[in-house]
């Protein structure tokens, strides 16, 4: 999770349908956030620019490669790596 500095952060009310927010109640428990956080977090992955990070990553090499057969295993460690980095 990103840390904030509450000081330069700004109130937004936002209304959502009951579906809407129980759901995000219900998601934010689940992960041990708050609701606030859980929205952050949806509205940062929608931003562009440099504020928002791509998972990407590149494979070069020669010899035994083991790429194609571990795909989900490599592709879990990045988004490990990139969860953690926030």
């Amino acid at each position: 999770a990103v840390m904030y500095d509450v000081s330069i952060m700004k109130r937004t009310t936002v209304m959502l349908p009951d579906d809407v927010s129980d759901y995000l109640r219900y998601e934010a428990k689940q992960r041990g956030v708050s609701v606030a956080a859980l929205v952050r977090e949806a509205v940062e992955a929608r931003m562009p620019g440099p504020e928002r990070r791509e998972l990407s990553f590149v494979g070069i090499g020669d010899g035994e490669v083991d790429g194609s057969v571990r795909v989900d295993e490599h592709v879990a460690k990045a988004v490990r790596r990139r969860h953690a980095a926030r």
